[in-house]
């Protein structure tokens, strides 16, 4: 049976909702610092009591929008520094000895990890997952890595795979 949107009186059917301020992450209902509708007895009996919420002031709202600023400022400038380190990735390359045969194939092979410790060892933060290898290398020779510092910011390094020096 469905509801009217009039009551048993004749008045219009009121349906009440409060603004709140999620201060967590929950589930199927927002991320922290959106600002929700919830009906008064979930905010009363579970959002409130749990810290998960607090009411929607003008002085929260300001402070979490100042705040959401913030944020997007850091994210700029950390793209801006990505974006600095691709750039100067993409000029350099590593050299990777490796024991070879006498045609020229590996007897172990170069992975991410290595590529990573290399350019960490130069001086460039990049973390092993961060490194896209279509496969291990087992050859020697000169290979173009794809690197994706983050969804936006990719690069590219020169990796050379020479025999290691018999002593």
């Amino acid at each position: 049976m469905a509801k009217s949107n009039v009551t048993r009186s004749g008045r219009p059917r009121v349906r009440r909702s409060i603004e709140l301020l999620l201060a967590e992450d929950v589930t199927f209902l927002g991320k922290r610092g959106e600002i929700i509708k919830v009906k008064p007895g979930y905010a009363r009996n579970y959002l409130l009591p749990y810290g998960l919420a607090t009411m929607a002031t003008e002085e929260n709202k300001r402070m979490v929008d100042r705040h959401r600023q913030k944020l997007e400022d850091l994210e700029k400038q950390r793209l801006a520094d990505l974006r600095k380190l691709a750039d100067t990735i993409s000029k350099y390359s590593v050299t990777l000895e490796a024991n070879a045969n006498d045609e020229g194939h590996l007897y172990g092979s170069i992975m991410a990890p290595d590529i990573s410790k290399a350019l960490v060892a130069a001086g460039y933060s990049v973390e092993t997952d961060q490194i896209r290898l279509e496969g291990p290398l087992k050859e020697l020779g000169m290979y173009t890595v794809k690197i994706q510092l983050h969804s936006d910011v990719g690069s590219e390094v020169k990796v050379w795979v020479v025999p290691a020096v018999k002593k």
